[in-house]
């Protein structure tokens, strides 16, 4: 099942992404999808900051990977864009990564293909006029439960 958001800004992006987190309950995998500018790191920071972390949430667009470690568990944000060969992720221990009390999120996820798990939710953002539109598509019962609950968060906002 997909669900669709239309995001008007900055903050509604933020605010989606604290949705996401909570739905998620800190763990799982999370496919990032969208140009370069699309906002893919802006919902990072939102749901990062959502599961709890105070202070800067940055692309790891050089690091790879950039870890945060909250009260809820481990959140670990990649960003693939710069990998030249998905059996790098081997040599990262990519596999350590992917435990039962993390969510990792994962920027261009198809530099990964083959070596990455199948992620609980896929999430692809483009524009749409002046915002954004925010497609969510669950491939686990994990990320479906994740999708119900967000819609219905996203329900109680609109007027």
């Amino acid at each position: 099942m997909n669900h669709e958001f239309l995001i008007t800004d900055e903050d509604a992006m933020q605010a989606l992404g604290a949705a996401i987190g909570s739905a998620m309950q800190g763990r799982g995998v999370i496919y990032l999808q969208g140009d370069l500018g699309a906002g893919k790191t802006t919902l990072s920071r939102g749901l990062i900051r959502g599961q709890g972390h105070i202070g800067a949430v940055k692309s790891p667009t050089f690091t790879l990977v950039e870890p945060y470690e909250l009260a809820t568990g481990v959140i670990y944000h990649f960003d693939l864009y710069r990998l030249l060969d998905p059996e790098e992720l081997e040599f990262l221990g990519i596999r350590d990564y992917f435990s039962a009390d993390s969510l990792c999120l994962i920027e261009w996820p198809d530099k990964g293909r083959g070596v990455l798990p199948m992620p609980d939710l896929s999430i692809t953002i483009g524009n749409e006029g002046a915002g954004r539109r925010v497609g969510l598509q669950a491939h686990t019962a994990r990320g479906e439960d994740a999708c119900v609950a967000i819609q219905q968060s996203q329900s109680k906002k609109q007027p």
